[in-house]
């Protein structure tokens, strides 16, 4: 059993049974990779994959099992490199991010720019996508960091820390009734089509919950991933914008009106996650702290000594965290 062998599988199931793809995202040969497939099942005496002619059709539920244990093995072997590299070249190495746009457009930019001057030779990467999408890619070591607010269930393999609250505005053009109008409630807002995030993102789940609390329903006539597009359309008079209030900029949204809706919607929390067992590198502390001052390096150890999110929930739950 080779190492090469473990990543060969894990690889054709993170391409979908595609062996092909498989092969050119690993720069190797599709037969060598289908060789090295068959050597290790007849090594074990068990089929990985179910097949059909050449074709790859499913894992077998051996094969499930497999590839869970490859997956932790490969990732205690980079553990083992991101030791070595923390003793040899500390300010050297790579970071993968995967969060949503507000994040990386409104909430993030400040940090990055602080630490990669101070980590010059660490090369960042951040990947943007849906919830499942960034749970996905820590899940299968494409990402090192989640920062997340939507769909936590998806995390629990991780080690989830809250960093902050966060609330939303209610966004208009300045010739909207609601512009000049005080104490704004849901039921006003129930009154006008609105603008706002898709399904799963940013926060969304917590409007539709406040929604369904007051026995309303949203109209909600657009939905986008991007808090820049629905400022768009609401300048266009599509509808009411609600978003992250992080994500209004004093001076490139001058043209608006912007309403506080903190009353009207309860706080959400954003987190960031790894996986556990993983080895934290000087600089992976130095962002996490960037990002969330109370995420010391003590307090993170002490939330990866926990055995569940549950209790690091409990953990945080006296620390006071800020709002944005």
């Amino acid at each position: 059993m080779k190492l090469q062998q473990l990543r060969y599988i894990v690889e054709v199931v993170n391409h979908n049974l595609n062996v092909s793809s498989t092969a050119e995202s690993l720069y190797t040969s599709q037969p060598g990779i289908s060789k090295q497939v068959r050597l290790l099942e007849d090594e074990l005496g068990i089929q990985i994959f179910e097949r059909s002619g050449k074709h790859l059709t499913k894992v077998t539920p051996a094969g499930e099992d497999i590839v869970r244990i490859s997956r932790d093995i490969l990732s205690r072997v980079e553990s083992i490199k991101a030791v070595a590299g923390e003793h040899t070249h500390p300010e050297m190495g790579t970071l993968n991010i995967a969060t949503t746009h507000t994040q990386a457009r409104y909430a993030l930019p400040a940090v990055i720019q602080g630490f990669t001057a101070r980590y010059p030779k660490v090369s960042l990467h951040m990947h943007q996508g849906t919830p499942a999408q960034i749970a996905d890619a820590v899940g299968k070591g494409r990402s090192d960091f989640a920062i997340a607010t939507e769909a936590l269930h998806l995390y629990q393999d991780m080690i989830m820390l809250p960093c902050y609250h966060w609330n939303r505005s209610i966004v208009v053009r300045s010739d909207h009734p609601l512009a000049t109008k005080t104490n704004i409630t849901i039921h006003d807002l129930a009154a006008y089509s609105l603008v706002t995030y898709v399904f799963g993102f940013t926060g969304r789940s917590e409007l539709d919950s406040a929604f369904n609390r007051s026995g309303l329903t949203p109209k909600i006539v657009f939905t986008a991933t991007d808090a820049d597009v629905i400022k768009t359309y609401v300048r266009l008079g599509i509808g009411v914008g609600v978003i992250a209030s992080m994500a209004m900029d004093p001076e490139t949204d001058k043209d608006l009106v912007a309403i506080d809706a903190s009353h009207i919607f309860a706080a959400s929390t954003t987190k960031i996650g790894f996986k556990k067992g993983t080895f934290l590198r000087t600089y992976m502390y130095d962002f996490m702290e960037r990002f969330a001052p109370h995420l010391t390096r003590n307090v993170v150890d002490q939330a990866i000594a926990l055995k569940s999110n549950g209790e690091i929930e409990a953990m945080f739950a006296e620390i006071e965290l800020p709002v944005r």
